[in-house]
């Protein structure tokens, strides 16, 4: 008996096992192109996921870098020194998710 990994969750599942405890894909019954399909929707979902993520670190740096001109307050504020945050870490979000996602298109 040896441990394989779902096509499905990839969690460790037997290989004489017709379910998966997990999520309980049918993997008896599952044809090739079942398994294939499946991959494929992990693998879109997760780059859904990347993506949405960038898009949100997109808005965080649009919005602090909104407030820091538009915020109407000076150096030295709180607000001014929370929009300034959340430009430099929005920013760094997005170029770690672009690298994220190169990395995931690589696979």
């Amino acid at each position: 008996m040896a441990i394989t990994a779902c096509p499905s969750c990839s969690k460790p599942i037997s290989d004489k096992a017709k379910t998966c405890s997990h999520c309980g894909f049918n993997i008896g019954n599952a044809s090739a192109e079942d398994i294939a399909r499946k991959a494929s929707l992990k693998r879109y979902k997760a780059m859904q996921s990347l993506q949405n993520q960038s898009m949100v670190a997109i808005l965080m740096f649009i919005a602090g870098f909104g407030f820091i001109y538009w915020g109407g307050s000076e150096p030295g504020e709180i607000q001014y020194n929370l929009s300034i945050a959340a430009t430099v870490f929005g920013f760094a979000w997005y170029a770690v998710n672009r690298v994220r996602i190169v990395l995931a298109k690589r696979k």
